[in-house]
């Protein structure tokens, strides 16, 4: 429960912060244009805070914070007295209306540049991507790809964290092959080619680089127990903080992934566990635990191994100073900005499928498990979502201010505007793509949760 109201406060600040910077940017263009503003609303619905400027404009928060407005004065809405004729946005040339309309998506744009500068500025712990394992007849075990081996290019653009090879590869999609390379412990460079064609991302919403088959590597984990939870099947049993197992019920274990798996076939068995303690072999009779994972049911223990500590050499802290930090935001921005297009292309095609579309309660969780990750995760997180609102604004479907700025393009080229009927059947065919995409995007959402 306190995890689901986590995301939901995470969601409604993330939605608030993006919804604010897009309707500013509409309105700080608008008022710089000389159009009157009447309203400047944060949510939707009964208002749950207002206050009237002096210049006449109402600034308001909404009780539905899923998404806001700003309200101009238009002649074609409202009933403008003559004095005011000049300050309707409809008596403002293309040009200053395609801006107003357009400084909604960069303004988000810029909130990603500013977001990703602080985050950089602070500095975001990472770690260099090196292989651990390579999954059996996957793309990348047909690639013949060695390890332990540290990918630092894919394409040829650097990647000095697993999420710039997540992105490298998301922006590979479709292309026939990805040129990959690596260095391995000797200083060895290689670049392997993998065959892509067949490769297409599912909804588990795993990394690109684990549906190729790459696995990050992962310190050791031994059946050295080094926390017993209390009141468990453990605990009951006399199993002690560094006891080693040796035997579960018999079988003889190697590695904690044997030992979990024994576990895990056992639920609510009487075992006997032979440990090693203090030099000396103990057996232990044990009664295991059971519950349900994936409609599983499985059994439990209630111990974590030990767990070796991560290289030092792996780990490195992405720190610029301000200056850098600022170019650094912006090229991440561009980065993000390009892919999202990319991606909006291989999902017309079919390339990505539909099934990837992902809706309000993905990015509440989204939210929330970088929020609890630490700030720097939740402004990478921020980032990303403010790119890809703004993109799909741009988007020239009606409704969007990609459907307005595409109407403001035909009225340029004519000379005159699109005639109103027009106008109101391409907002309706909007109106209904908007909402399929949206039915898909929640179906998604109640799909991966039911999962």
């Amino acid at each position: 429960m306190m995890m689901f109201l986590w995301s939901v406060g995470a969601f409604i600040v993330t939605l608030g912060i993006l919804v604010t910077f897009h309707e500013f940017g509409h309105f700080w263009v608008a008022r710089r244009c000389g159009v009157k503003v009447l309203t400047f609303s944060v949510g939707f619905g009964r208002p749950l805070w207002q206050r009237q400027a002096a210049d006449g404009t109402l600034y308001q928060i909404g009780m539905i914070p899923l998404g806001g407005y700003v309200r101009m004065l238009d002649s074609r809405v409202d009933e403008v007295p003559a004095e005011l004729a000049a300050q309707s946005f409809n008596a403002k040339s293309v040009k200053q209306r395609a801006a107003i309309i357009a400084a909604g998506p960069i303004a988000n744009f810029i909130l990603a540049i500013l977001v990703l500068w602080l985050m950089f500025l602070i500095g975001v712990p990472s770690v260099r991507p090196v292989i651990g394992q390579i999954a059996p007849d996957s793309i990348a075990a047909q690639a013949g790809i060695h390890t332990p081996a540290e990918i630092i290019a894919v394409n040829q653009t650097a990647t000095p964290d697993w999420q710039q090879v997540n992105l490298n590869f998301a922006a590979a999609l479709g292309h026939e092959t990805v040129t990959v390379t690596t260095r391995d412990e000797q200083q060895r460079v290689r670049d392997y080619q993998l065959d892509i064609r067949n490769w297409r991302l599912d909804n588990n919403q795993q990394p690109t680089f684990i549906t190729l088959g790459l696995y990050p590597f992962q310190p050791e984990i031994s059946h050295q127990v080094s926390w017993v939870a209390e009141n468990s099947p453990a605990a009951a049993a006399g199993i002690q903080q560094n006891d080693k197992i040796l035997v579960f019920n018999g079988t003889p274990v190697t590695d904690w992934p044997q030992t979990r798996e024994l576990i895990m076939q056992s639920p609510g068995q009487d075992v006997v566990v032979t440990v090693l303690r203090d030099q000396q072999q103990v057996e232990l009779m044990v009664t295991l635990g059971s519950r349900v994972v994936d409609d599983k049911l499985v059994g439990f223990l209630g111990v974590e191994p030990t767990v070796a500590p991560y290289p030092e050499a792996y780990r490195f802290t992405q720190q610029y100073g301000i200056v850098e930090g600022l170019v650094k935001g912006a090229e991440r921005t561009w980065e993000l900005m390009v892919l999202s297009v990319r991606m909006l292309g291989k999902l017309i095609t079919g390339t990505v499928s539909i099934s990837n579309l992902s809706g309000p309660v993905s990015i509440a969780e989204g939210a929330g498990t970088t929020a609890s990750f630490g700030l720097v995760y939740f402004l990478g997180f921020l980032a990303l979502i403010s790119v890809n609102l703004g993109i799909i604004n741009l988007v020239p479907l009606p409704i969007l201010d990609g459907g307005h700025l595409a109407f403001l393009a035909v009225e340029g080229v004519r000379g005159k505007p699109v005639s109103e009927r027009i106008q109101e059947i391409c907002y309706r065919i909007g109106g209904i793509l908007i909402f399929a995409l949206m039915a898909i995007a929640i179906s998604n959402d109640v799909l991966r949760l039911s999962q």
